[in-house]
């Protein structure tokens, strides 16, 4: 069954300068497709095509009959007194509503009023089909997997960072339950644990997945299927990223020797015509009739276009030789922020020609300690010192500019230090040729922005390179871009990233920021996935076997005296204790949904509930524990 059918689909936004042309593409049921294309090429206008935010100029897009499409391009407005739990929770209004009804019936039985048993049941039955009584549960699981805790989910909504709304849209389309999703960049803003926690999720996910993702790593493993947008056409691939990369290469290069063939076929008939001409004219006439026929033909073969490939920047960092020892010692390096120690006690050593990746979730003050680093804030207690011969540079996250209203050539002379036709080269260089290189600074996208900080930085002989997340904004062919820049820089290298296709490419040594302790890990990335989950499963098989010991040293409960009848009575009273607190936590759970915005009542509610689960698991052991016990005098 195909979920989205694009058909012949044009669309200009201005007069025929057209983005899409012609665009074909069918999405099966249960796939999980890939979208890419460099920034431009028309990704985010197809997604709001398919959704029908804005129409094509031709062509037809239908979706699946009675699919629900869920779509992440833009987080929706909410009202300004929604706190993160608020919008979190319109993802499952659906069930609320059902819960809603289920509890007034229940009410009214209690009450001895008349209810319809049947659509009594065929409500509970729908209810739990759907996951009713595990919403809380649900709500919490997809919270924590994107890294939203508590505290952000307390808080309006509207005061959060781009990058938490990013996060909480995310979650909150997850819970929503679709039947087809569609994702626009999904992992920006995700640190390391988020992006793995939904790539998991997208494997497990039973509908249908139209991504577009720059991120590589990503590709490899939550899509099957690659459609590249190019030249407004889509390009299809049958497989994921690594697949893709390898196939565009094998066609390019099958194109290019038909062409090559179709350029001596188009030389052997030109001779051949230019012979039959000149024979013409010799007293045969009947040969320019032959000859134009020739010619005819070879204006058929002419119509063939030579196949090109992506152009590569051509630029590389520039270099200093580095002589000493240490490139950079850090010494009992302490920082507190907001009351909270991000880290304390650090003592760490680089060497001349590391590459060192720091790594870490959000928020646990990888860019802090960057900026540490680069002198741009002060440490709480410690130092860090550069070695005498080390020249370091920086690429920020967010990448400024003083002056917005220069152009590209005029911020070279004056931030680049470089004359007029020397700041051309290298903007020409850096894919900033033609026109492009008198753009004011004020219009250029993210990605353009780092690549014209870059642009400065590479042109400095330095022996020392920071650089914070990066590949950020970049699109894919960016993105490599800069790792071929970097493959022949040898000096020393440290960077922040969640691009986990860029530090394994890069990285011989894994610092790792958590609880406040940076771990050194000398390895690359790869081995140090290994050894982290080596970690894992030794915590795992410890943790196993202490709950294991611990059940063999408990003492064994002594059985009831008077026999069978007596562990039967017991089994009855542990029953009706156990629908006595079913009962409560389900009131407890009504209760939860009609105090939604009453945080006090809430944070009691949520103690009440946890204490009366706690109960009932207890009476849950101590029914199997009776029930076997009577299996064994039986």
């Amino acid at each position: 069954m195909v979920d989205i059918s694009v058909k012949g689909v044009w669309k200009a936004f201005e007069q025929d300068k057209y983005i899409l042309k012609g665009v074909d593409l069918e999405v099966y049921e249960g796939e999980r497709v890939g979208l890419l294309g460099r920034n431009g090429a028309g990704k985010s206008t197809l997604f709001r095509i398919i959704t029908g935010e804005i129409e094509s100029d031709r062509g037809d897009v239908v979706l699946g009959s009675g699919r629900r499409v869920g779509i992440m391009t833009q987080i929706p407005r909410f009202p300004e007194h929604f706190t993160t739990e608020d919008v979190l929770k319109t993802a499952q209004v659906r069930l609320a509503e059902m819960q809603r009804r289920l509890s007034a019936m229940q009410q009214a039985m209690a009450a001895g009023e008349e209810v319809d048993a049947g659509a009594y049941d065929r409500l509970q039955s729908a209810f739990e089909g759907l996951g009713g009584y595990e919403t809380e549960v649900r709500r919490s699981k997809v919270a924590n997997g994107l890294d939203i805790p508590p505290e952000m989910r307390a808080r309006p909504f509207h005061l959060l960072s781009g990058g938490e709304k990013t996060r909480v849209n995310l979650a909150r389309l997850i819970l929503e339950e679709t039947d087809i999703l569609l994702l626009d960049e999904p992992t920006n803003h995700l640190d390391m644990n988020a992006t793995e926690w939904l790539e998991d999720y997208l494997l497990h996910f039973r509908g249908t997945v139209l991504t577009i993702s720059h991120d590589r790593y990503f590709l490899d493993k939550a899509v099957q299927r690659i459609v590249e947008l190019t030249d407004g056409r889509a390009e299809l691939y049958p497989g994921n990223y690594s697949f893709f990369v390898e196939e565009k290469q094998r066609r390019y290069e099958e194109a290019m020797k038909a062409w090559e063939k179709n350029q001596k076929q188009i030389a052997q008939l030109q001779k051949a015509a230019d012979d039959l001409h000149l024979w013409a004219f010799m007293g045969n006439d009947k040969l320019h009739k032959r000859a134009f026929s020739m010619e005819k033909r070879i204006e058929r073969l002419k119509q063939t276009e030579k196949p090109t490939a992506e152009k590569r920047l051509k630029a590389r960092f520039g270099e200093r030789e580095f002589r000493g020892d240490d490139a950079l010692v850090i010494h009992d390096l302490c920082k507190s922020f907001d009351g909270r120690t991000l880290f304390d006690g650090v003592e760490l050593q680089v060497t001349g020609g590391e590459r060192i990746a720091l790594i870490g979730d959000n928020g646990t003050g990888k860019s802090t300690f960057l900026s540490i680093l680069t002198g741009q804030l002060a440490p709480d207690r410690g130092s860090c010192r550069f070695g005498p011969a080390v020249k370091a540079a920086m690429l920020e996250q967010q990448v400024h500019f003083e002056r917005m209203d220069r152009n590209l050539v005029d911020t070279m002379l004056y931030e680049g230090g470089c004359t007029p036709q020397q700041a051309r080269d290298r903007l020409g260089a850096f894919g900033f040729s033609g026109e492009d290189a008198f753009k004011f600074v004020g219009d250029l996208s993210g990605g353009e922005l780092s690549r014209l900080r870059l642009c400065i930085l590479m042109k400095e002989d330095v022996n020392f390179l920071i650089l914070d997340e990066p590949t950020n904004h970049l699109d894919i062919l960016s993105r490599e871009w800069m790792e071929d820049a970097l493959t022949d820089y040898s000096e020393a290298l440290l960077f922040v990233s969640h691009d986990r296709w860029f530090i394994s490419r890069f990285a011989t040594r894994i610092w790792e920021l958590e609880d406040g302790v940076i771990t050194d890990w000398r390895c690359g990335f790869e081995e140090y996935r290994a050894r982290k989950e080596r970690q894992r499963q030794a915590a795992l098989a410890k943790q196993a076997e202490e709950k294991k010991q611990l059940k063999k040293e408990q003492p064994k409960k002594e059985k009831p005296a008077g026999g069978q009848k007596a562990l039967q009575r017991k089994l009855s009273a542990t029953e009706r204790e156990i629908a006595a607190l079913e009962a409560r936590v389900k009131e407890l759970e009504a209760a939860v949904e009609e105090n939604a915005t009453d945080y006090e009542a809430l944070s009691r509610l949520f103690e009440e509930k946890a204490a009366a689960e706690a109960e009932l698991e207890e009476k849950y052991e101590d029914w199997g524990a009776l029930s076997e016990e009577l299996e064994g005098l039986s």
